[in-house]
């Protein structure tokens, strides 16, 4: 079968799209009439080497993708899908039965093609921390692909929530999910910006400064979750702060997740969403021929929630 999709062919390059031959499928395989593709950071550090820097080239890339198996809305995820395989930015795929994750009629597929990535860590991370109705939550980096979906679940668990952002024009984006107070604020000026909400558990995808000044924030037994650094790898942690609190620190990175770890978080992310208590903001949707716009997109971090891109013809 021929399809047209962006091909990664030399690391740290633009994406190319094209038409493509894909491989019959075998005794395992299906073949899915994809419709939307997710846009992640690790989707970027695929195209430039920095994850399965030796899986083969040329190779179709994207993690996470929804469509179509036997007129039935499905999510692709997992199994190596889009990383050591070819993947979902293009219009169809040939994957294993084993990564093919039903999904329930009338989902938008828009949103579907996030829970891989977005849906499935806020889901993860929000019970880590064993979020419940006594809890005043602290997100920061709220108005990203993540921060929103984990916005919005905690809420739905009883929690009060603030947000934080650098950026003014993204705190709408945070109230619609469900923050009760948008906070705008750089690394400098947030502790006093949250001195009066007092969290009880801060999700922190930033690291860098960000991540001292969350545990200095944090009131006893509190819970500390960390699942990114894009603020920096490194931080300052106040060790007397940490051990005198009985506070907890805690890690999420979805790339050592086992098959059966992803799977459950996947399928809970997905009935998440169906019953309305995780709700995942698409921001942008570019066409496949934009993928490489796409990613500047990312990089410029200007738009609040998911960048898609739209697979259909």
């Amino acid at each position: 079968m021929k399809t047209r999709a962006a091909r990664l062919i030399r690391h740290g390059e633009p994406l190319v799209v094209e038409t493509v031959e894909l491989p019959e499928p075998g005794g395992d395989e299906v073949c899915v009439e994809l419709a939307f593709a997710g846009v992640n950071p690790v989707d970027s550090y695929i195209i430039a080497g920095r994850v399965a820097p030796d899986a083969p080239l040329p190779r179709i890339v994207g993690i996470e993708a929804s469509g179509y198996l036997d007129g039935r809305p499905v999510l692709v995820y997992g199994e190596g899908f889009g990383r050591d395989r070819d993947g979902g930015y293009a219009r169809h795929a040939v994957v294993p039965r084993s990564a093919v994750h039903p999904l329930p009629e009338g989902i938008d597929l828009a949103v579907a093609a996030c829970i891989g990535v977005a849906g499935a860590t806020a889901w993860r991370v929000v019970e880590m921390a064993g979020v419940g109705n006594e809890d005043r939550v602290l997100v920061l980096g709220g108005a990203g692909g993540v921060g929103l979906p984990v916005i919005s679940y905690a809420r739905s668990k009883g929690a009060r929530v603030w947000a934080q952002t650098s950026n003014p024009e993204k705190v709408d984006a945070m109230h619609r999910a469900g923050a009760e107070k948008g906070v705008v604020a750089d690394a400098a000026a947030l502790a006093a910006a949250i001195a009066d909400f007092a969290p009880t558990v801060v999700f922190d995808p930033l690291g860098g400064s960000f991540t001292g000044i969350a545990i200095r924030a944090l009131q006893p037994r509190g819970r500390l979750v960390i699942y990114g650094t894009s603020a920096g790898p490194d931080a300052e942690i106040p060790l007397q702060v940490l051990y005198r609190n009985n506070l907890r620190m805690l890690g999420y990175g979805g790339l050592i997740a086992s098959p059966e770890e992803l799977r459950e978080a996947v399928t809970a992310a997905i009935a998440a969403v169906a019953a309305g208590r995780m709700h995942i903001p698409v921001g942008a949707r570019v066409a496949l021929d934009q993928i490489n716009e796409a990613f500047a997109l990312l990089r410029r971090r200007s738009i609040p929630g998911k960048i898609v891109v739209d697979l259909r013809d």
